[in-house]
């Protein structure tokens, strides 16, 4: 699989506007990586009080950002989809480290790579980039869950 519109996240992803962080797959190798886009717009809810004479993109957006792809590879890997009662949970987080702000106007591009996959859980490293610099790197581990109505 190569590249996904809105459309085809919305069905990979349970998270809904104002908190969908992805706009765009690029590329997604099943088993292997996925590389996505994320537009960074003034007009972002958060912009408003983080920080309004100094726009900045929370780092911890940023992060859920990465999430959402390592969330999008493991259901496209396992060849499911979310829905019902089974949703994409990020459970931890290692190594995180904030290079450079996000500002409105960059456009974030978001990788993550498995780097294994044992029982339910899923281990990436991911990082986010700028204009080709790395802005936000981290390892992420996220699972899926089956919960009741």
């Amino acid at each position: 699989m190569s590249a996904m519109g809105i459309k085809e996240i919305l069905e990979y992803l349970p998270h809904r506007d104002p908190f969908l962080l992805v706009d765009r797959v690029l590329e997604v190798v099943p088993g292997e990586s996925i590389r996505a886009l994320k537009n960074v717009t003034v007009n972002e809810p958060f912009f408003r009080g983080h920080f309004p004479d100094h726009p900045v993109m929370p780092g911890v957006l940023i992060v859920e950002s990465l999430a959402q792809v390592a969330a999008i590879l493991t259901f496209v890997t396992e060849g499911v989809k979310p829905g019902g009662t089974v949703f994409p949970y990020f459970v931890g987080i290692d190594k995180a480290r904030f290079r450079k702000p996000v500002l409105p106007g960059d456009q974030l591009i978001l990788e993550a790579r498995l780097l294994r996959q044992s029982y339910r859980i899923w281990k990436f490293s991911a990082r986010a980039l700028v204009d080709d610099q790395v802005v936000t790197e981290a390892e992420l581990m996220c699972t899926e869950k089956s919960v009741e109505s």
